[in-house]
């Protein structure tokens, strides 16, 4: 399998995920990223024994797009406090299924995850195990159908986007668990990991890097290539 390197260092890892692979190893026994990367490094590298390589964040299976990953462990740790203090800005593309009411919002719901079912529901601000999530999006294009958005995560739960967009009337292409009376089976989901921004572990330097999504249905009807800054 092809993964596309956007940067390495002796302590960052920025890869392209492929869509429809999981992050790390789950019980579909399928090649998942974090192994086919620890893999390669060994055999570029030609490193004896195992390769360390710090999961930072992850995106869920059928998401394609920006990551990164440590290859140190003191690397993993302060990327680690980046994203735990909300100094990782990620950005992400989405096709929606209808248009928005609002051409730009921020969206603000409280989650729970029923971890049995692996799915997440909008609860009250009461409710036991709820989680404040907030996003902002902005509406690029459109056509008659569906609306390419460009989604800022201020916080970082489990199926956030998804669920989030949905509840707003909106729910993204592709997603059978919180859109199955719009979306059909075998539609890929149209969710993109497309901007990532953080400082540098160790320089500190402030870094950038961009991905769009593939140029197949249903990124291809609409203007990908446009203005997608928030």
């Amino acid at each position: 399998m092809h993964i596309h390197i956007l940067y390495e260092d002796n302590h960052l890892l920025v890869v392209v995920k492929p869509v429809n692979v999981p992050v790390q190893e789950d019980a579909s026994g399928d090649a998942d990223l974090l192994t086919l990367l620890k893999d390669d490094l060994k055999r570029r590298y030609q490193k004896p024994g195992n390769v360390f390589l710090g999961l930072v964040h992850r995106l869920d299976r059928p998401v394609g797009g920006v990551m990164v990953f440590a290859k140190t462990s003191k690397a993993a740790s302060r990327l680690a406090d980046v994203l735990r203090k909300g100094n990782m800005r990620r950005e992400y593309l989405a096709v929606v299924r209808g248009k928005p009411s609002k051409r730009q919002a921020t969206l603000e719901h409280f989650l729970w995850k029923d971890s049995r079912k692996n799915k997440v529901h909008v609860v009250g601000s009461k409710s036991e195990g709820a989680k404040r999530a907030i996003l902002d999006y902005k509406v690029i294009d459109q056509t008659a159908d569906h609306s390419l958005v460009a989604v800022t995560l201020q916080t970082g739960r489990s199926h956030q986007i998804r669920v989030q967009l949905a509840e707003n009337g909106t729910p993204l292409y592709g997603d059978q668990k919180y859109g199955k009376g719009l979306n059909r089976p075998g539609e890929q989901l149209a969710l993109w990991a497309h901007r990532l921004e953080f400082p540098h572990p160790t320089t500190k330097e402030q870094l950038c890097f961009e991905s769009l999504p593939p140029a197949v249905l249903p990124w291809q009807a609409l203007k990908k290539e446009a203005n997608i800054r928030m």
